[in-house]
């Protein structure tokens, strides 16, 4: 089950990372996260995949921030590419923005909520880009199955699967580690270290503000800690330079300024644990 996304080996044992911004704010913002972000990741010698979103199109409000638009943001997407020469990835939420966007993109990501849906997963696979499926909130390990055999069965074996958390009573998540074990018999995985930490819908809309989501940042390195333990190929992270002025998901994302400490953090518990399994 190994691939490569650019200079990124996938299902090698080599842990890479997944992050940027929740949604591209502007070119500016997205290129200076772009190398923030790939400046630790290459001093660190961990393989980068930046990540943001050109429409958020499962937004809490209405009034909410979406994003550029797939034109605009698939330029940017591509901006970013050749100036930082990271892999870029974004989700898509229609079949028939696949194509245009895998023009721009090296993943294609296939949001939790529509983990089932057939025609946009068969649309992303004939692309043949690399596809990222998180698990929906709502779906079984085990069933993720389902949604990896579309994939291959239309000919594309270049697929992710990634755990983000399961619903767990009412604006709750909870990871169940042993998910990330069951999934990895069916592709390779990778956990969303900071959609796990968030808190759905349970932001308050306060003086004029649209209702969001709200999070607990503080749990993210835990976690992440625990899911490299369990052995994952790779961390997904939603990492921002200011997220309290986050237009998206501010409340769950992890400030740049942890993330070398971060990444320490993990890479030591992958030495350790490699080391004592040899």
């Amino acid at each position: 089950m190994e691939f490569e996304i650019g200079n990124v080996h996938v299902g090698s044992g080599e842990l890479f990372l997944i992050a940027g911004p929740c949604v591209i704010e502007s070119e500016a913002h997205a290129l200076k996260m772009a190398e923030g972000i790939s400046t630790i990741t290459r001093e660190m010698r961990v393989p980068y995949i930046f990540k943001a979103s050109y429409d958020k199109a499962n937004r809490t409000s209405l009034k909410s921030f979406r994003g550029p638009g797939i034109k605009e943001g698939a330029r940017i997407l591509r901006k970013v590419a050749e100036t930082h020469r990271v892999p870029v990835l974004t989700d898509i939420h229609e079949p028939e923005h696949a194509e245009r966007v895998a023009e721009a993109v090296d993943v294609l990501q296939i949001p939790a909520f529509l983990c089932r849906q057939t025609d946009l997963l068969v649309a992303a696979a004939k692309t043949g880009r690399a596809i990222n499926v998180k698990k929906g909130q709502f779906v079984a390990p085990w069933d993720m199955r389902h949604a990896v055999e579309k994939i291959r069965e239309s000919g594309n074996d270049r697929v992710l699967l990634t755990e983000r958390g399961s619903s767990f009573g009412y604006n709750n998540l909870i990871v169940d580690m042993r998910s990330l074990t069951i999934m990895r018999n069916l592709a390779p995985v990778v956990f969303d270290a900071t959609h796990s930490v968030q808190l759905p819908s349970a932001g308050a809309g306060e003086n004029g503000k649209p209702q969001q989501s709200g999070g607990q940042p503080e749990f993210i390195p835990i976690l992440s800690r625990a899911a490299v333990a369990v052995g994952v190929d790779g961390v997904f992270m939603e990492v921002h330079d200011n997220p309290a002025q986050a237009k998206s998901d501010g409340a769950n994302a992890l400030p740049l300024s942890k993330l070398k400490e971060t990444l320490s953090q993990l890479l030591a518990v992958q030495r350790s644990v490699h080391s004592q399994a040899h």
